[in-house]
């Protein structure tokens, strides 16, 4: 199977000291904050979107530091999740997102709907501790050996020590509250699935519009 033409537009937040990189599919229907982890960027999720496209409006960013974001000092997960919700209100969509976190975005997810409303929270490939210390540890850790090779090209991840450091902050996983999430549970073989969203991003979208 080929990845999907992307079918997207690229923005930016007007905010200079917390701007967000993000691209957008879709004018109308409940949102879709898609959320990439340490040392990828938004192109992960391009397959999905594109899948996704026509259906409700997704949002992919950039954390900071990451893909076209430039860096900040502040990369707390309660400032960025801010940031999230300032992006989310200001398209003024009018209905809670479905918030989406691959791997350690699992934990900035959770902290997103700890805060502001979300209509449903869902998380793939969570860590299981603290980040490891290295960023060769972190990438190995990450399991990108699942995904399919026409897919290979959206998970290319930034060795950079340095953004490593930048979120330190995040060893320490938030309270959590998690919302009810239909087929998103340990018994659905997908969600166990590294990098499901890339190994079978048409199957990962259908489970998002369920709960559109």
């Amino acid at each position: 199977m080929q990845p999907q033409p992307p079918r997207r537009s690229t923005h930016a937040t007007n905010s200079p000291l917390n701007r967000l990189v993000y691209d957008r599919w879709g004018e109308f229907g409940r949102p879709v904050l898609l959320l990439h982890g340490l040392l990828f960027d938004r192109t992960m999720w391009w397959p999905v979107a594109a899948e996704l496209a026509g259906d409700c409006t997704v949002i992919a960013p950039d954390l900071p530091g990451h893909g076209q974001c430039p860096p900040r000092t502040d990369y707390s997960l309660e400032q960025v999740a801010a940031d999230l919700a300032r992006l989310v209100q200001d398209l003024q969509l009018h209905r809670a997102p479905i918030v989406v976190g691959h791997g350690t975005a699992a934990w900035l997810a959770v902290a997103f709907a700890d805060g502001y409303a979300t209509h449903c929270l869902l998380t793939l490939d969570e860590p299981a501790g603290e980040l490891p210390d290295t960023v060769d540890d972190v990438v190995a850790a990450a399991g990108l050996a699942a995904v399919p090779e026409a897919y290979r090209q959206f998970a290319e991840p930034r060795r950079d020590p340095a953004l490593l450091k930048a979120y330190a902050g995040w060893k320490a996983q938030p309270p959590t509250r998690r919302l009810a999430v239909a087929g998103a549970g340990p018994s659905d073989p997908a969600a166990e699935r590294a990098f499901g969203h890339l190994t079978d991003p048409e199957g990962f979208a259908a489970r998002l519009r369920a709960l559109l």
